[in-house]
């Protein structure tokens, strides 16, 4: 069984969309564990109303992560973020690639949006760099392995995912799924295509010095919105 964690806080129109196509889209045994960070919109309601396990937990993608981890039944861990929206036959795929040797990966992504530059940003998520990752496309690991690596870094209050594919990468072979993830550009569209571009690289680039993730989180929330 595939265990579906994901993490949200007031993400309750998203969550209106991706849980009854988290079903939708794959055959596959699944349970979907929501893990709320104190949302005070309507996301717990939403949960009940789809019949989802909803968790409340501590504010902290990688806390509430790690939570929804700890509570899960399934041998596959499959993080999920509210805004996204998995492809047809998610976990048909996802099963394959740990059955030909990839025990963690991900899929490649396409915004909800028709402008060329996402379209471009969409194409390179094909390639296997560390700048076209992250957790918006979607992180699949087996149980075994999260917990063999103690699972996400709870002091990672950004690029939690980076972190722990970066500890995971050296000792096992890491899959993308030739499949899109369906994600949102609100981002994009509430604060302009380069001004995001430009918060990311300088993320990255903060990240790859080894600068504290409290520092980045602070200059990464202060040039967007």
């Amino acid at each position: 069984m595939i265990s579906i964690i994901i993490p949200a806080l007031n993400e309750a129109p998203n969550l209106q969309k991706l849980l009854p196509a988290l079903r939708q889209n794959t055959k596959v045994p699944i349970e979907i564990i929501v893990v709320d960070g104190g949302s005070t919109d309507d996301s717990l309601n939403v949960c009940a109303s789809h019949a989802v396990t909803a968790l409340t937990g501590k504010k902290g993608r990688a806390i509430q992560m790690n939570f929804g981890a700890s509570q899960a039944k399934g041998d596959i861990l499959y993080f999920v973020h509210a805004d996204a929206i998995p492809p047809k036959g998610y976990g048909e795929s996802i099963i394959q690639a740990i059955q030909e040797g990839f025990p963690i990966g991900c899929f490649r992504l396409k915004f909800d949006s028709n402008s060329l530059l996402l379209k471009i940003n969409g194409y390179f998520t094909r390639f296997d760099r560390s700048w076209t990752r992250g957790g918006d496309q979607t992180l699949y690991v087996t149980t075994p392995l999260f917990q063999q690596f103690k699972g996400y870094d709870e002091s990672c209050v950004i690029m939690e995912e980076y972190d722990f594919m970066d500890r995971v990468r050296p000792h096992h072979p890491f899959k993308i799924i030739p499949k899109n993830i369906l994600i949102s550009a609100r981002k994009y569209e509430k604060n302009g295509y380069f001004k995001v571009q430009i918060a990311n690289l300088i993320a990255m680039r903060m990240y790859l010095r080894g600068a504290p993730k409290e520092d980045i989180a602070t200059k990464y929330k202060a040039m967007l919105q």
